[in-house]
């Protein structure tokens, strides 16, 4: 399914267990739901961090890229199309830009550049 959205806010944190994660707010109207939480950065003290890829530069450059700014501040307000599997339950799969064919699918290009591939095929619907 896939639905149309307005990002109401985006954060980028370290709280959840000390891991670098980012999420995007998006409200349906009437009701809303966040996407991302996916690990960005582990830090050093991590037993698994060494040679990771950068999941946070990925993430941050396909979300802007996805909503159509140059600047991580100017999401807020961004209308964007979301594809989920289910009508009102499920995570959101994949966020894409409002007009363009431009799609960001955090799971699919994460997998892709775990297996060496650091320029993923851009996701598309």
């Amino acid at each position: 399914m896939i639905t149309n959205g307005i990002i109401e806010s985006a954060t980028i944190t370290n709280d959840e267990h000390g891991i670098l994660s980012a999420w995007v707010f998006v409200d349906y109207g009437g009701s809303g739901q966040g996407f991302g939480g996916y690990v960005l950065y582990l830090p050093k003290d991590f037993s698994h961090s060494t040679n990771q890829r950068n999941y946070a530069g990925h993430f941050i450059w396909r979300v802007m890229e996805a909503a159509g700014v140059s600047e991580w501040s100017k999401l807020k307000g961004r209308a964007i199309r979301i594809e989920k599997n289910a009508e009102y339950s499920g995570p959101i799969i994949a966020i894409g830009h409002i007009i363009k064919d431009v799609w960001f699918n955090p799971k699919t290009e994460f997998e892709q550049m775990k297996v060496g591939n650091n320029q993923p095929a851009r996701s598309e619907i």
